[in-house]
Protein backbone atom coordinates (compact mmCIF):
# COMPACT_ATOMS: atom_id res chain seq x y z
CA UNK A 1 0.00 0.00 0.00
CA UNK A 2 1.36 3.13 -0.49
CA UNK A 3 1.53 6.12 2.11
CA UNK A 4 -1.70 8.69 2.35
CA UNK A 5 -2.39 10.75 4.93
CA UNK A 6 -6.02 9.85 5.12
CA UNK A 7 -5.17 6.58 5.63
CA UNK A 8 -2.70 7.34 7.96
CA UNK A 9 -4.99 9.42 10.04
CA UNK A 10 -7.51 6.28 10.31
CA UNK A 11 -5.11 3.86 11.62
CA UNK A 12 -3.64 6.43 14.51
CA UNK A 13 -6.79 7.62 15.00
CA UNK A 14 -7.83 4.09 16.39
CA UNK A 15 -4.54 3.39 18.49
CA UNK A 16 -5.83 5.00 21.97
CA UNK A 17 -9.37 2.95 22.15
CA UNK A 18 -7.18 -0.20 21.44
CA UNK A 19 -4.99 0.53 23.71
CA UNK A 20 -8.03 1.57 26.14
CA UNK A 21 -9.88 -1.91 25.46
CA UNK A 22 -7.02 -4.11 25.76
CA UNK A 23 -4.94 -2.69 28.61
CA UNK A 24 -7.52 -0.73 30.90
CA UNK A 25 -7.96 -2.46 34.51
CA UNK A 26 -5.42 -5.75 33.90
CA UNK A 27 -4.10 -6.61 37.15
CA UNK A 28 -0.26 -5.75 37.70
CA UNK A 29 0.54 -9.02 36.81
CA UNK A 30 -0.68 -8.30 33.08
CA UNK A 31 0.89 -4.47 32.50
CA UNK A 32 3.76 -4.73 34.95
CA UNK A 33 5.83 -7.81 33.84
CA UNK A 34 7.96 -7.90 31.00
CA UNK A 35 9.81 -10.66 28.91
CA UNK A 36 12.75 -10.70 30.93
CA UNK A 37 16.16 -8.52 31.25
CA UNK A 38 16.35 -5.57 29.22
CA UNK A 39 12.88 -5.64 27.96
CA UNK A 40 9.50 -3.58 28.40
CA UNK A 41 6.23 -4.02 30.23
CA UNK A 42 3.13 -3.09 28.87
CA UNK A 43 3.57 0.22 30.99
CA UNK A 44 6.57 1.09 29.81
CA UNK A 45 5.44 0.78 26.13
CA UNK A 46 2.63 2.96 26.87
CA UNK A 47 4.98 5.84 28.53
CA UNK A 48 7.25 5.35 25.62
CA UNK A 49 4.43 6.19 23.04
CA UNK A 50 3.50 9.33 25.56
CA UNK A 51 7.11 10.65 25.20
CA UNK A 52 6.62 9.92 21.19
CA UNK A 53 3.75 11.72 21.16
CA UNK A 54 5.54 14.64 22.79
CA UNK A 55 8.91 14.24 21.66
CA UNK A 56 9.02 12.46 18.13
CA UNK A 57 6.20 12.63 15.63
CA UNK A 58 4.58 16.31 15.29
CA UNK A 59 7.69 18.09 16.77
CA UNK A 60 9.52 16.67 13.07
CA UNK A 61 7.59 17.16 11.53
CA UNK A 62 6.80 20.79 12.10
CA UNK A 63 10.98 20.61 11.61
CA UNK A 64 10.51 19.63 8.66
CA UNK A 65 7.78 21.96 7.02
CA UNK A 66 9.39 24.95 8.80
CA UNK A 67 13.26 24.27 8.26
CA UNK A 68 13.44 21.15 5.71
CA UNK A 69 17.07 19.36 5.96
CA UNK A 70 18.82 22.53 7.23
CA UNK A 71 17.79 21.63 10.81
CA UNK A 72 18.68 18.03 12.02
CA UNK A 73 15.89 16.23 14.24
CA UNK A 74 16.70 15.86 18.01
CA UNK A 75 17.82 12.49 18.87
CA UNK A 76 14.62 10.54 20.96
CA UNK A 77 15.12 9.46 24.25
CA UNK A 78 14.07 5.86 23.87
CA UNK A 79 14.00 5.51 27.21
CA UNK A 80 12.41 8.69 28.99
CA UNK A 81 9.21 6.52 30.16
CA UNK A 82 11.28 5.54 32.99
CA UNK A 83 11.64 9.21 33.93
CA UNK A 84 8.01 10.67 32.11
CA UNK A 85 6.12 7.43 33.83
CA UNK A 86 7.20 7.39 37.49
CA UNK A 87 4.40 7.56 40.14
CA UNK A 88 1.60 7.39 37.20
CA UNK A 89 -0.77 4.97 37.06
CA UNK A 90 -1.65 3.23 33.97
CA UNK A 91 -5.22 4.13 33.61
CA UNK A 92 -2.92 7.74 33.74
CA UNK A 93 -1.44 6.96 30.60
CA UNK A 94 -4.01 5.76 29.00
CA UNK A 95 -5.59 9.05 29.52
CA UNK A 96 -2.77 11.00 29.13
CA UNK A 97 -1.75 8.86 25.34
CA UNK A 98 -5.25 9.61 24.41
CA UNK A 99 -5.14 13.45 25.15
CA UNK A 100 -1.85 13.58 23.25
CA UNK A 101 -3.01 11.55 20.23
CA UNK A 102 -5.79 13.50 19.79
CA UNK A 103 -4.36 16.91 20.15
CA UNK A 104 -1.52 15.34 17.71
CA UNK A 105 -4.36 14.48 15.02
CA UNK A 106 -5.89 17.37 15.50
CA UNK A 107 -2.85 19.47 14.58
CA UNK A 108 -1.97 17.54 11.54
CA UNK A 109 -5.23 18.04 10.08
CA UNK A 110 -4.88 21.74 10.63
CA UNK A 111 -1.46 21.42 8.39
CA UNK A 112 -3.67 20.93 5.28
CA UNK A 113 -0.61 18.60 4.31
CA UNK A 114 -0.30 18.86 0.54
CA UNK A 115 0.79 16.05 -1.71
CA UNK A 116 4.49 18.16 -2.42
CA UNK A 117 4.66 18.93 1.32
CA UNK A 118 5.06 14.92 1.93
CA UNK A 119 8.02 15.35 -0.29
CA UNK A 120 9.35 17.48 1.92
CA UNK A 121 12.50 16.33 3.43
CA UNK A 122 14.54 16.44 7.01
CA UNK A 123 17.04 15.34 8.47
CA UNK A 124 17.15 12.24 11.26
CA UNK A 125 20.09 12.01 12.99
CA UNK A 126 20.68 8.60 12.56
CA UNK A 127 19.17 7.68 8.81
CA UNK A 128 20.09 10.96 7.35
CA UNK A 129 17.56 12.85 4.34
CA UNK A 130 14.15 11.38 5.45
CA UNK A 131 10.49 12.65 3.66
CA UNK A 132 7.55 13.94 5.48
CA UNK A 133 5.70 11.52 4.04
CA UNK A 134 7.89 8.27 5.23
CA UNK A 135 7.88 10.25 8.77
CA UNK A 136 4.39 9.77 8.96
CA UNK A 137 4.10 6.52 7.67
CA UNK A 138 6.28 5.19 10.30
CA UNK A 139 3.98 6.59 12.55
CA UNK A 140 1.74 4.34 11.75
CA UNK A 141 4.17 1.55 11.55
CA UNK A 142 5.22 2.30 15.20
CA UNK A 143 2.11 2.47 16.83
CA UNK A 144 1.55 -1.26 14.92
CA UNK A 145 4.60 -2.54 16.26
CA UNK A 146 3.96 -1.54 19.80
CA UNK A 147 0.66 -3.15 19.24
CA UNK A 148 2.02 -6.61 18.04
CA UNK A 149 4.93 -5.75 21.27
CA UNK A 150 1.95 -5.31 23.72
CA UNK A 151 0.33 -8.71 22.46
CA UNK A 152 3.82 -10.89 23.13
CA UNK A 153 4.36 -9.43 25.98
CA UNK A 154 0.84 -9.89 27.30
CA UNK A 155 0.98 -14.02 26.22
CA UNK A 156 4.50 -13.96 27.64
CA UNK A 157 2.64 -13.95 31.05
CA UNK A 158 1.51 -17.74 30.44
CA UNK A 159 4.16 -18.77 28.40
CA UNK A 160 5.10 -21.45 30.67
CA UNK A 161 1.18 -22.12 31.55
CA UNK A 162 -0.17 -23.07 28.15
CA UNK A 163 2.28 -26.21 28.41
CA UNK A 164 2.59 -28.08 25.36
CA UNK A 165 0.07 -25.66 23.17
CA UNK A 166 3.18 -23.04 23.09
CA UNK A 167 4.49 -24.71 20.18
CA UNK A 168 0.85 -23.95 18.17
CA UNK A 169 0.90 -20.12 19.62
CA UNK A 170 2.83 -17.34 17.27
CA UNK A 171 2.90 -14.88 19.51
CA UNK A 172 5.03 -16.98 22.16
CA UNK A 173 7.56 -18.01 19.51
CA UNK A 174 8.43 -14.65 17.82
CA UNK A 175 11.80 -13.03 18.96
CA UNK A 176 10.48 -9.64 19.31
CA UNK A 177 12.18 -6.38 19.46
CA UNK A 178 11.50 -5.19 23.25
CA UNK A 179 14.92 -3.25 24.37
Amino acid sequence: MDHTLDQTIALLARTPATLDALLRDLPAAWTRENEGPDTWSAFDVLGHLNHCERADWMPRARIILTHGESHAFEPLDRLAQQRDSAGKSLPQLLDEFTQLRAANLRDLRALSVTAQQLALRGTHPALGSVTLAQLLATWAAHDLTHLHQLSRVLAHQYRAAVGPWSAYLGVLQCSGHSA
